[in-house]
């Protein structure tokens, strides 16, 4: 009796497991066919490369596209070192102890604060008490420090699955400890050190708020033509076009062709993350790395 008890709660158990995936992604499937069907229309050449025109209600999204890419750059570069390094410390050096538990805690609240929080952060520290003015170096810092949690956590992960033996035989011949993690875990790590960074800086590319105070404009028809201009942003045009302009039925096919475009974005950034952890787990199977 116990065991077709125990049965029927297995079979129960994997049955609700399978109805929650078959849920989640007829959701996912929903919204996209939405964005997709909707969007697919006004995506051509011109909405592409184009500069908004006529109160943003006709041309394209092309200094939006540019500064989301800009964007994201800097983001990297203000994340990416700085995680792989705060990870390599953590797990490489550091001893453990009360302290590295608390900035382990740290690390994983930070990464579940609203990014609004981050936005204001920016405000105060970057270009209050900095006095940097809004622009896409203030919009990089926030978004470097919204994305550095989630990446040195990541990097950590990947880094203790890298197997002591590797550690304890590359030092017992004669490697000093950078030698060891520079030659035999960064490179085993990699795959997932990738994965995370990119996966960070594909959420990064989706927030509005952060660079809503940081240095998005509600227009410019122009590039931005230093890190101290303020630029354009899909989600942040995509924000004005779906809620504040002063026409929203009529600008309505121009909102879902943005976000088509930055749902695109996403999916590209995630494919290379894909791709990259392939790429390195058949390179390190094949004796590469």
């Amino acid at each position: 009796m116990r065991v077709t008890n125990g049965k029927l709660h297995e079979k129960l158990g994997y049955f609700l497991f399978r109805m929650s995936m078959l849920l989640v992604i007829a959701i996912v499937f929903y919204i996209t066919f939405d964005i997709v069907s909707k969007g697919i229309g006004s995506i051509n050449w011109q909405f592409l490369t184009d500069r908004p025109r006529d109160g943003m209600t006709a041309g394209g999204i092309f200094p939006a596209i540019i500064g989301t890419v800009y964007l994201t750059i800097l983001t990297t570069l203000v994340s990416v070192p700085l995680g792989v390094g705060a990870a390599i410390f953590l797990n490489e050096y550091s001893r453990e102890s009360f302290l590295t538990r608390i900035i382990r805690m740290a690390l994983r609240n930070l990464a579940g604060v609203p990014s609004i929080v981050f936005g204001l952060f920016g405000v105060a520290f970057f270009i209050q008490y900095m006095g940097l003015r809004p622009s896409l170096l203030a919009a990089g810092l926030t978004m470097g420090i919204l994305t550095l949690p989630v990446t040195v956590t990541a990097s950590e992960e990947a880094l203790k699955t890298v197997p002591a033996s590797f550690r304890q035989g590359a030092l017992a011949l004669g490697a000093s400890p950078w030698q060891m993690i520079r030659s035999i875990v960064l490179p085993q790590a990699m795959p997932g050190m990738l994965t995370g960074a990119i996966l960070g800086l594909a959420r990064a590319a989706g927030e509005t708020a952060p660079i809503l105070f940081t240095g998005a404009a509600f227009f410019l028809p122009f590039l931005p033509n230093s890190i101290h201009s303020q630029f354009m942003a899909l989600p942040y045009h995509l924000y004005i076009l779906a809620t504040q302009h002063h026409a929203i039925s009529r600008v309505r096919p121009l909102a879902y062709g943005t976000a088509l475009v930055l749902l695109l974005l996403v999916i590209l950034l995630n494919g290379a993350a894909i791709i990259l952890r392939f790429y390195y787990r058949n390179k390190m199977r094949k004796g590469g790395i």
